[in-house]
């Protein structure tokens, strides 16, 4: 039975990689409304997944406004479908 990646089993850290794994990019004010994430609680979890090299951040500005958006990288999509692989081992060894 594979260990389960402790980057992705994290329920908040799940549900992010869930949503970005759907859209090619995502920005934070998206994220945050969608997830129900304070600003703090998801800055954290980005900030972990861009450090395990999960996500890819892009900074820019549309008009004055700053805009932080946020895309799975192709380790990211590897990690995330390895745990599914995880979880369905798990739920059949369970069988």
């Amino acid at each position: 039975m594979s260990d389960l990646d402790p980057h992705v089993h994290q329920p908040a850290r799940l549900r992010i990689l869930m949503l970005l794994s759907g859209v090619d990019s995502a920005d934070f004010a998206f994220l945050q409304k969608t997830l129900q994430l304070t600003k703090g609680n998801l800055s954290s979890h980005m900030a972990r997944l861009e450090r395990a090299g999960y996500v890819r951040v892009t900074k820019a500005f549309h008009g004055n406004m700053p805009n932080t958006s946020y895309r799975l990288t192709r380790l990211g999509r590897t990690r995330l479908a390895a745990y599914w692989k995880a979880i369905d081992e798990i739920r059949h060894g369970a069988e």
